[in-house]
C-alpha cells in the first residue's frame, strides 16, 4: 500500500510553485492536514522591500499538556530551466522503476510531504495526543526569505507559541538516509567595495590614479585567513566573486573599480564582530589617494548551532535505533531557514539525500519517502511519549 506521504508529494509536484508563486500548493497541505485535526492558519507577509508570500501555520494539541514539537519546510522551488532538458516534465511527478521525478522531489516538497504523512499514521492511531505538534510551511525560502519562516515564527511567538524542538525537513543526508543531521550552520555576510580614482590615458599614468592596484590589495587583504575552525564548524572563508571596472577600452585607465564578496563565518564571529574586522582590513590598505567605499549587500546571516546534547541526541539515539546507524552531526552547508528558529528553540536539519536538488532530473527514490515519514512518525511519537 502506497504511503500517504508518496500521494502528497506528488500533488505537490504538481504545483509549480517558484517561487514566490504559490500555485495552490498551500491548498494541498490545509486539505490534508484538515481531517487530521489540525488547525490551519493561512499568513500572507508582505513588504520590507520584498515581494508578497503566502505561508501555512499548522498546529494540533493532544488531550493533556505536553511537549511541543515544530516542524518547518518550504513549498517553494527554484525554476527548472529548460524543461526539454529535463528527461520527464519538470512538474509532472513521474514515477519510473520506483523514482519520482520533479521540481521539488528533493528539495524539499519530499520533506514536507513525509512530515504531513507522519503525522496521519500518527493521528490514525492516537500518537498525538500527548502533545502538540506544529508545522511551519513558508513559499519562500529559496530567494528573499524574508515574508516567510521569520515573520512566521515572529507571529507564533506574538500569540504566545512556545516550541521544545524543531525539525526542519531540508535534504541533511550525504550517501545514505539517515548518515548526517545539521545541527548548525556558518552565517554569511556579502558587500561591495568600489575603489575610485581618477580616469586617464594609459599613456600618461602620472595624470590619472588607477583604482585597480588598490582594489587588488584590498582582495588581498580581505583573503587573509580569518580562523582556523572552531569544535562544530569549518574555518571561516571569505570567497572573492567578482572584480569589475566596467570598462572596455585597453587604453583607459578606469575612474573606478569594484569587487564582491560573501563570507561564510563560523561561530567564532557575529555579524557585528566580522564586519567590524572587515572595515579594518580595508582600512589598512593604503589608498594612495583614491577613496575606498564599502557597501553591505543584504542582510547578515547569523550563525547557529544546536547543543548536540539532550534533545539531539535523542533524536540521534532514535535515527541509530530505526536506521542501524548513528548519524554524524554536520554544520556544512550554506544557510537555511533553520536560522530563523535557532532563536526560539533547538533546531536540527534531518531529511533525505541532496544530490539532486536544484538539478536538471531532480528526483527521489520512493521508498526513501516513505522511509522519512515512518522516521518522522517513530521520533514524534518518542519525543511526545518522554515529555519532550
Amino acid at each position: 500500500m502506497t504511503h500517504p506521504a508518496v500521494s502528497l508529494l506528488a500533488d505537490l509536484i504538481r504545483r509549480p510553485s517558484v517561487t514566490p508563486k504559490e500555485e495552490g500548493v498551500l491548498d494541498v497541505l490545509e486539505a490534508f492536514l484538515t481531517p487530521l485535526g489540525f488547525t490551519c492558519t493561512r499568513l500572507p507577509f508582505e513588504g520590507d522591500g520584498s515581494y508578497p508570500v503566502d505561508n501555512l501555520y499548522a498546529t494540533r494539541t493532544g488531550g493533556r499538556p505536553g511537549p511541543h514539537l515544530l516542524f518547518a519546510g518550504h513549498t517553494d522551488v527554484v525554476p527548472p530551466g529548460d524543461s526539454a532538458a529535463w528527461t520527464h516534465d519538470p512538474f509532472s511527478a513521474t514515477i519510473i522503476d520506483g523514482v519520482m521525478w520533479g521540481r521539488g522531489a528533493t528539495d524539499m516538497k519530499s520533506g514536507v510531504a513525509a512530515f504531513c504523512g507522519a503525522m496521519a499514521d500518527l493521528a490514525e492511531r492516537g500518537g498525538l495526543d500527548a502533545g502538540t505538534v506544529s508545522l511551519a510551511i513558508t513559499n519562500d525560502e529559496e530567494a528573499d526569505a524574508i515574508n516567510g519562516t521569520k515573520k512566521i515564527l515572529e507571529w507564533a511567538d506574538a500569540q504566545g507559541e512556545k516550541f521544545d524542538f524543531a525539525i526542519v525537513g531540508e535534504p541533511s543526508s550525504f550517501e545514505e538516509f539517515g548518515d548526517s543531521i545539521k545541527i548548525g550552520r556558518r552565517g554569511s555576510v556579502s558587500g561591495r567595495i568600489t575603489v575610485t580614482g581618477k580616469q586617464g590615458h594609459s599613456a600618461y599614468p602620472e595624470r590619472a590614479n588607477n583604482p585597480l592596484p588598490i582594489l587588488v590589495e584590498v582582495a588581498r587583504a580581505l583573503s587573509a585567513p580569518l580562523d582556523d575552525g572552531t569544535e562544530h564548524f569549518q574555518a571561516t572563508n571569505l570567497e572573492v566573486t567578482s572584480i569589475d571596472t566596467g570598462n572596455p577600452t585597453a587604453n583607459v585607465i578606469p575612474e573606478k573599480a569594484s569587487l564582491r564578496f560573501n563570507v561564510r563565518f563560523n561561530d567564532t564571529w557575529t555579524g557585528e564582530t566580522l564586519l567590524a574586522e572587515i572595515h579594518r582590513r580595508i582600512a589598512a590598505v593604503d589608498a594612495n589617494g583614491c577613496t575606498i567605499g564599502f557597501e553591505q549587500i543584504g542582510p547578515v546571516s547569523r550563525c547557529f548551532i544546536s547543543p548536540p546534547a539532550g534533545h539531539v541526541e535523542h533524536l540521534t539515539d532514535v535515527m541509530e535505533e530505526f536506521n542501524g546507524v548513528r548519524p554524524k552531526l554536520s554544520t556544512v552547508g550554506g544557510t537555511s531557514d533553520a536560522r530563523f528558529i535557532a532563536q526560539y528553540c533547538p533546531v536540527v536539519e534531518c531529511g533525505l539525500i541532496g544530490a539532486t536538488m536544484h538539478q536538471v532530473d531532480e528526483r527521489v527514490p520512493v521508498a526513501d519517502v516513505e522511509r522519512l515519514a515512518r522516521f518522522y512518525a517513530l521520533y514524534t511519537e518518542a519525543f511526545l511519549s518522554r515529555g519532550g
